[in-house]
């Protein structure tokens, strides 16, 4: 114990610089892609973070907007305002094929407008024979897989850095160890001056390794916990939204 008191007494910011600076050329190497990956996980952190605020803020929008407005329609055009919404994405991707189904059935082919949009048009007397809710599902399915996609993109490296980096770590620990023994070796000595330059190293690379994994980690989690409450939600208004094309269609019979 005495050794480790020795070894951390006045073990300031300074000294754990200077530490790295007289590192060897391995344990230096294996601290550039630790912070290489600290980086960019923290880049990641901030960037997902906004992202899935905006995903659930604009939802909760939308969706009040969808049960106080009974007009498809109208919400279809106010759908676009909540672009980062993931439910208003899921609305649109089910409500174009809704239209193109009703447009078909009327003229044979869909009508588009100048942006490549299906046309919104008054349904009430469009006849269904054409019509099921086996494609508007499909393309509900295939829209929410879309939009996971894009909410889980970038937590791969996440995912990577919170399972690499201690094993990183752990490589330059037992590097800077060898050194130590090496030193041993070499002056034939044990003292605290002899391993000291080697244990830091071993102790700093895996401060190093923990530092990038750790938020890594509880970021990942976290989000993928968010990701899935959104999933749950826009399983969920596709289901609601099936019933109500089914009910319409169902009236217009």
């Amino acid at each position: 114990m005495e050794i480790f008191k020795d070894l951390f007494s006045g073990f300031s910011e300074v000294e754990i610089l200077k530490t790295i600076a007289q590192a060897g050329l391995v344990v230096k190497g294996v601290m550039i892609v630790l912070i290489l990956f600290s980086v960019v996980s923290w880049g990641i952190i901030f960037y997902k973070f906004f992202a899935i605020m905006s995903a659930r803020g604009q939802s909760r929008k939308f969706l009040d907007a969808f049960w106080t407005n009974p007009k498809l329609a109208t919400l279809y055009e106010k759908a676009r305002r909540y672009k980062k919404s993931p439910i208003a994405q899921v609305f649109r991707a089910g409500y174009q094929e809704f239209n193109r189904l009703l447009i078909g059935a009327r003229a044979g082919k869909a009508k588009v407008d100048a942006a490549g949009n299906p046309s919104v048009r008054d349904v009430g007397s469009i006849s269904t024979e054409l019509l099921g809710a086996e494609s508007i599902e499909r393309v509900l399915r295939r829209s929410i897989m879309e939009e996971v996609t894009r909410l889980e993109s970038h937590l791969t490296f996440l995912a990577t850095t919170g399972s690499t980096c201690p094993f990183i770590g752990l490589f330059g620990t037992v590097w800077g160890i060898m050194n130590a023994f090496r030193g041993i070796g070499a002056k034939s000595s044990a003292s605290i001056g002899v391993v000291a330059s080697g244990i830091s190293e071993a102790l700093i690379a895996t401060a190093f390794g923990l530092f990038a994994a750790i938020p890594a980690v509880v970021a990942y989690n976290y989000y993928l916990s968010k990701i899935k409450v959104l999933t749950t939600e826009m399983d969920n208004f596709s289901f609601e939204f099936l019933n109500i094309v089914e009910r319409h269609i169902k009236r217009m019979k």
